[in-house]
């Protein structure tokens, strides 16, 4: 992916008069966030401020997300389609995306069945960051890693017992659990379930050949 599209004659503006549709999704979850459109300025703004901005066809100006409410959209990738006529922005959303106070404008329901993954590693590290008193998470951190692992085992062999003599809840519940404290052992360790995931990936490039 890039961010730097600097050959912008290489996109077809001419097929939309001038514009391009824009699919903006959430970088780390794959939530499809909303749907705009840029013209070159527009493009060209969102890349020197890193705040994703469209053209507003109703307003017939450049309109950067959240210039009112603050809930822009700071720009992590962009890339065109096979046919260089759309655009996929990856973005860091401050706040909810659509007017109406969810984090889609597509509705708060269509986020990917494993985008809730992402939503925890990223609540794992602001609890690690910030502490907050009385929390669960901030009890663990302040334990050290020694406790934090303990924690990782125990939840482990919890898991491997309910996979062999209990029934399904009982194992999706101690899988839950594992699968928190083993969030919290990478963070403290400055790792998250993303470098995770790209070993993962790493391992099977061609899901097709697995």
């Amino acid at each position: 992916m890039t961010t730097d599209l600097t050959d912008l004659s290489t996109l077809d503006w001419d097929k939309g008069e001038g514009l391009l549709p824009v699919i903006v999704q959430h970088w780390l979850s794959g939530e499809v966030l909303m749907l705009g459109y840029m013209n070159r300025e527009a493009l060209a703004h969102t890349q020197a401020t890193g705040q994703v901005t469209f053209f507003s066809r109703s307003k017939q100006r450049l309109w950067t997300k959240g210039e009112r409410s603050g809930h822009v959209l700071q720009l992590k990738s962009i890339r065109r389609d096979c046919d260089a006529d759309t655009l996929l922005v990856q973005a860091d959303p401050a706040g909810p995306t659509c007017h109406l106070g969810s984090s889609s404008c597509f509705g708060a329901d269509q986020q990917p069945p494993l985008g809730f993954l992402a939503q925890l590693d990223e609540l794992v590290r602001q609890r690690h960051e910030r502490r907050p008193e009385g929390s669960y998470t901030t009890r663990l951190f302040e334990g050290g890693i020694r406790r934090i692992a303990q924690k990782v085992g125990e939840e482990g062999v919890e898991t491997a017992l309910a996979a062999v003599a209990q029934d399904d809840a009982e194992l999706l519940g101690e899988a839950a659990d594992l699968v928190f404290h083993l969030t919290v052992a990478l963070r403290a360790r400055d790792l998250s379930l993303r470098d995770v995931s790209a070993i993962l990936a790493g391992r099977n490039p061609a899901p097709s050949d697995s």
